[in-house]
């Protein structure tokens, strides 16, 4: 089965056709842990699947990632492994449930931001091949920010806040937009309000977040949508198995379909994504360091 895998992820990677993809690389963040974050990057990805749409997810909540225990998965290998044994980005890649390709976090963070050049130099070459081989790559960052893992963070494409109504949650979500302004106002930043009550509160809470950064920050933000207070989330997690194939007709299930047709729209009306750009940004920000 893991050589069946094995092959399709090289056939992924070395596609026949002379017309290739450039993913685009997304950071998932949010500024305090337990807003749902993982579980609404995990679901979201599914989804994303389910709309054609080839992802590969990165754990880098580096020492406390979850991906794979919210997928009932244990994993072979993780990014730490890529490092310290020089295995190639197809060796680490581990397989999910409809396809979905998924990088675990491993130990040991300073391993990843403390590189020489020429760890740097490998890191590069295996994130260049991956470039062609999906539509999204999303980074599920770890919960708050650090000089270090703000790298990767700015080097993204875009960047997805996930909130919650809570007043402590919505002060952190705001804090970490703008660390990010300061450093680069031209990243586009969207919001998901996890949580919410109702669709109207969430809503609202969404508006009022946005009026805040505008006023503030003078940054327009992207509002997502807002995904309910849901049983099903929880029970879902005790089953180590992703609410959208478990409670197909539940409320969080259908708000994440529609909170992601809203972004594939929202993203066909957009620029083009340079190729490469991650790539690009992340060599320049690794050089100012």
């Amino acid at each position: 089965m893991k050589n069946d895998q094995a092959s399709g992820l090289r056939r992924r990677l070395h596609p026949a056709s002379s017309e290739q993809k450039h993913a685009k690389t997304v950071a998932v963040i949010s500024g305090k842990g337990g807003v749902g974050k993982s579980n609404i990057t995990l679901n979201f990805s599914l989804e994303l699947l389910n709309q054609k749409k080839s992802v590969l997810i990165i754990d880098m909540d580096i020492g406390m990632g979850n991906i794979d225990i919210l997928l009932g998965l244990q994993v072979q290998k993780t990014i730490i492994d890529m490092f310290e044994r020089h295995l190639s980005i197809q060796e680490i890649i581990e397989t999910g449930p409809n396809n979905l390709h998924y990088v675990a976090a491993g130990s040991g963070l300073s391993d990843i931001f403390s590189m020489n050049q020429a760890t740097k130099e490998f890191f590069f070459q295996q994130y260049q091949a991956i470039i062609p081989a999906y539509d999204y790559i999303i980074f599920d960052m770890g919960a708050g920010i650090t000089q270090d893992t703000l790298t990767f963070i700015l080097a993204a494409d875009e960047c997805i806040v996930i909130t919650t109504p809570e007043p402590t949650s919505i002060t952190d979500g705001y804090s970490m937009i703008k660390h990010i302004v300061a450093y680069n106002p031209a990243l586009p930043i969207q919001v998901i309000m996890n949580r919410s009550q109702s669709e109207a509160q969430g809503k609202k809470s969404l508006e009022r977040f946005q009026a805040v950064v505008r006023q503030f920050l003078q940054l327009e933000i992207k509002l997502l949508g807002s995904l309910p207070e849901d049983k099903a989330v929880t029970k879902a997690v005790i089953r180590q198995t992703p609410f959208i194939f478990l409670y197909e007709r539940a409320p969080i299930t259908k708000a994440i379909k529609r909170l992601v047709l809203t972004y594939m729209e929202q993203a066909s009306g957009a620029e083009h994504t340079k190729v490469s750009s991650f790539l690009n940004k992340l060599k320049q920000l690794w050089t100012e360091r």
